[in-house]
């Protein structure tokens, strides 16, 4: 498998994201047997900083491969930062506008960040989470879709199907196939979906854990609580064997 110190030279920044390592937790298993090993994917070594560069590389290269992204149009999305980074970060380097919708309270990083790339940002309101930014998304789109392409992230398939073909595969790969257990997050669930389906179709019997915010008003960026939230349409409730709420 390619991994990032083995490619010396990239063509395009969207060449570096993906394949990134995996480092093994000592620390959290100290008190646990030797044989018990937890590894987190290092999500932080795509170039724009996190686990979001592969689905929204993944739903541009799609929308301009179908014509739907193309010479004239903005991409247009709700993000909570990650995605919206993520987008910025390619259309600056590919050459075409990006419109975020963002709730307000957002981390100042994010909105400087976002700023750099050129992006233009939407700020709604804060107590609507990131529900509030998919409405005002939806509603920019359905007042000028001749203008947008809008990107949709939590209901896009090629969301989770990035995660299928890239961070599913680099896991089963950098583990050797001894992974027993898959936990992540739940925001546009697409990683936990991409992820999850590809492990289980490499071994059925791994356990797939799910983690969401135990409350709606949880200040957790980038995570829902899918029982007051407006659930993603990518989202798979029957693939999880647990769900933790944190």
């Amino acid at each position: 498998m390619r991994l990032p110190h083995e490619l010396q030279q990239a063509t395009e920044i969207v060449d570096l994201i993906g394949y990134t390592p995996l480092i093994r937790l000592r620390r959290v298993t100290r008190h646990l047997p030797e044989s018990i090993e937890i590894y987190g994917k290092a999500e932080w070594f795509n170039p724009g900083g996190s686990v979001k560069d592969r689905p929204a590389w993944n739903i541009v290269r799609t929308a301009i491969e179908r014509g739907e992204l193309r010479q004239g149009k903005r991409l247009l999305d709700a993000t909570s930062g990650n995605t919206g980074i993520a987008f910025a970060m390619i259309g600056a380097a590919l050459g075409f506008g990006v419109t975020l919708c963002m709730p307000a309270n957002v981390s100042p990083e994010r909105k400087r960040i976002l700023k750099a790339y050129g992006a233009e940002v939407i700020l709604t309101d804060p107590l609507e989470s990131s529900d509030g930014a998919i409405r005002k998304a939806r509603q920019l789109y359905a007042e000028n879709p001749d203008l947008y392409y809008y990107a949709d992230q939590y209901n896009n398939p090629a969301n989770w199907q990035a995660h299928y073909e890239t961070t599913g595969v680099e896991i089963w790969q950098q583990t050797e196939g001894r992974i027993t257990h898959f936990v992540a997050g739940l925001g546009t669930t697409g990683t936990f979906v991409g992820v999850g389906r590809r492990l289980r179709e490499y071994k059925p019997s791994i356990q797939l854990i799910s983690l969401q915010p135990d409350s709606p008003f949880h200040g957790l960026e980038g995570l829902k609580h899918l029982e007051t939230a407006i659930v993603p349409g990518i989202y798979d409730p029957t693939l999880a064997d647990a769900n933790l709420e944190i």
